[in-house]
C-alpha cells in the first residue's frame, strides 16, 4: 500500500489534469482517486516488472466502443512514464484504417459494407505487422506512422503522422477489436442484427471479416505480450457510451461545418457492423486476456482480475 501510494503522489497531478482534459461541463469523472490507486497503479507495476530493456513490451489494451480505453491507456502512459521512467508509446489500431478511397475500392471488390470503417478487412494490416517488426529490431530507426481522423474519416496529411525516434521500452495497442479471435463458421450463419440480415443476405460481409481475424489479424496480435480487456455488461451500455462519446466529439470540434459527426440513428447504425465481434469478444476475451477490468453501469472500474 505504502509503494502505491507513494506512486499516487507522484502521478496525481499529471492524471487529474488529463482526466480534467477529458470531462465536459455536464461529465465529471467520478472517484478518480480510487480508480487510480485501486486499479490502474497497481496494473501500472505489473506492466513494468514485466519489461525487458532489450526490446519493446506489447500491451494490448481491448474493449467496446465507449468503453474509455483512450482515457485508460493514456492514463497508464502517465504512470508508467512519470513514476517508472519508461519510455511508452500509445497508439490505436484506428489510426491504422485503410484510407477513404482503398475503403470504397474494398467495397467495389468484395462487399459495399466495408466502405464503412471498423471492423477486421479496412485496416492496414501490412503498415502494422512493419511497425512490430521495426520497433523490435536492434537497429532501431526513427518510425513514422499514421494518424487517422474520425471527424473527416480519412488519414491525416503525413505531416501529422506519429514520430518514433527512440525505441520505447512499452507499445500500448489499443482498439475495439485488438485480440479478437475469429468465430466458428456456424455461429456465422445466424444474422445478429437488421444490418447483418439486409446488407449481408449472402454472408459474404461477415465470412470475409472472420476470414481476416482467422489469418492476418491473428499473425498480428500473437505478437502482443500481455492483453488488457475492459469489460462492459452489455452491448446497450456501450450504444449509450458511444452516443455520449459523439456528444462530447462535437462539444470539442471547433470547425463544426466540415466534421462527419454522427446523427442518433447513425451511431446506432454504425455500431451494428461492430456488434458481432463485441459480443464474441464478452464472452471470449475474459478466458485469454492477461487482465480484465470489469466496467459497472457508471462506466467506472468495478473489479480487476489478473489471468496471469
Amino acid at each position: 500500500m505504502k509503494i502505491t501510494e507513494e506512486c499516487f503522489s507522484k502521478v496525481k497531478k499529471d492524471c487529474f489534469k488529463f482526466i480534467k482534459s477529458q470531462e465536459t461541463s455536464t461529465e465529471k469523472f467520478g472517484n478518480k482517486e480510487g480508480m487510480l490507486k485501486s486499479f490502474l497503479i497497481p496494473m501500472c507495476f505489473w506492466i513494468a516488472k514485466k519489461t525487458n530493456s532489450k526490446k519493446p513490451y506489447f500491451v494490448g489494451l481491448a474493449g467496446g466502443q465507449g468503453t474509455g480505453k483512450t482515457t485508460i491507456s493514456s492514463i497508464i502512459k502517465i504512470i508508467l512514464e512519470k513514476y517508472f521512467k519508461l519510455k511508452v508509446f500509445k497508439i490505436s489500431i484506428d489510426d491504422f484504417y485503410k484510407t477513404r478511397k482503398e475503403r470504397l475500392n474494398l467495397s467495389k471488390k468484395i462487399h459495399p459494407m466495408f466502405a464503412t470503417r471498423g471492423v477486421p478487412g479496412t485496416h492496414d494490416i501490412q503498415i502494422m505487422l512493419n511497425f512490430f517488426k521495426k520497433v523490435k529490431s536492434k537497429n532501431f530507426k526513427k518510425i513514422d506512422l499514421p494518424n487517422f481522423n474520425k471527424a473527416v474519416d480519412d488519414r491525416f496529411p503525413k505531416k501529422n503522422w506519429y514520430k518514433i525516434k527512440q525505441q520505447p521500452d512499452v507499445i500500448i495497442f489499443e482498439g475495439w477489436c485488438v485480440g479478437a479471435k475469429a468465430e466458428v463458421n456456424k455461429t456465422l450463419k445466424k444474422s445478429i442484427n437488421s444490418l447483418e440480415k439486409v446488407n449481408d443476405q449472402k454472408l459474404i460481409w461477415r465470412k470475409y471479416v472472420n476470414q481476416q481475424l482467422k489469418t492476418r489479424y491473428k499473425k498480428l496480435y500473437a505478437q502482443l505480450n500481455c492483453l488488457i480487456y475492459l469489460k462492459a455488461k452489455n452491448f446497450g451500455l456501450l450504444q449509450k457510451w458511444r452516443l455520449k462519446q459523439e456528444k462530447k466529439l462535437w462539444l470539442k470540434t471547433k470547425n463544426k461545418s466540415s466534421h462527419k459527426i454522427m446523427s442518433k440513428g447513425k451511431v446506432i447504425n454504425f455500431m451494428q457492423t461492430y456488434q458481432r465481434i463485441t459480443q464474441n469478444m464478452f464472452k471470449y476475451a475474459p478466458k485469454y486476456s492477461s487482465i480484465i477490468l470489469n466496467l459497472n453501469s457508471n462506466h467506472q472500474i468495478k473489479t480487476i482480475k489478473y489471468n496471469k
